[in-house]
């Protein structure tokens, strides 16, 4: 089974600093339809303002994953880690027994655009974690580069959680294909360009949600920049 989630019916908040869409409940979204898929439970898709961000707050019990599409995301937390995170670098945060952090756009003129991704841990009480890792343009043009699992495989960083996360890039005829284990669940988010997944044509914020599939089809790329979770049932 197949459901296409338009970018357009997702929630969103404009706080002036922060436009964020919601792609699953959250904060004062609540959609009970969409309340997260296996153990994906939060991608938002955010751009933040020059100058502003999110002051100290806490986490705990979440896999907490950054990808920065433009600009950068200066980040500190209580574990003592300071850094930016930059587009091709994926960030994950085991916010486990509790964790606090900032996250801020120090940039003047620029909007950082990124996308923040919660997934459920596969266990509780998890010691907090951090670990940041860089992916070049090379290693996702044309293919589904593994940049996030359980075992930290294939140089990707490693989530306490069982679900992976792999992002490409598609342009004109490049394509790919992967096989899917139709006992678990897949989410495919467009972050931009345009993509044919499945023969179901996407436009940047869509998503496809497949429950018992067998195989992921990717063509007909333009700008695309996809990425592809795979999820406990």
């Amino acid at each position: 089974m197949i459901t296409l989630r338009k970018s357009g019916e997702r929630g969103l908040a404009d706080h002036g600093w922060l436009r964020s869409f919601h792609t699953f409940s959250f904060a004062d979204y609540y959609d009970p339809a969409h309340m997260g898929f296996g153990n994906l439970r939060v991608i938002n898709e955010d751009r933040v303002a020059p100058g502003t961000g999110f002051g100290t707050h806490g986490h705990r019990d979440m896999e907490i994953v950054s990808y920065v599409l433009d600009g950068e995301l200066a980040h500190q937390d209580s574990m003592g880690n300071g850094t930016a995170i930059r587009p091709g670098e994926v960030q994950r945060m085991t916010a486990g027994t509790g964790v606090r952090h900032s996250e801020f756009n120090h940039a003047e003129g620029q909007t950082t655009h990124f996308l923040q991704i919660w997934l459920l841990p596969d266990r509780l009480g998890h010691t907090p974690g951090y670990e940041q890792k860089a992916f070049s343009e090379q290693d996702k043009r044309g293919r589904l580069r593994l940049v996030a699992s359980p075992d930290g495989r294939e140089g990707s960083v490693t989530l306490h959680a069982n679900a992976s996360l792999r992002a490409g890039l598609f342009d004109g005829d490049e394509s790919a294909e992967l096989t899917l284990d139709p006992s678990r669940k897949t989410w495919v988010h467009l972050a931009r360009g345009t993509l044919t997944v499945n023969g179901h044509a996407l436009q940047a914020g869509d998503a496809l949600a497949l429950s018992g599939e067998t195989r992921l089809e990717i063509s007909g790329g333009e700008g695309a920049e996809v990425l592809v979770f795979d999820l406990e049932a």
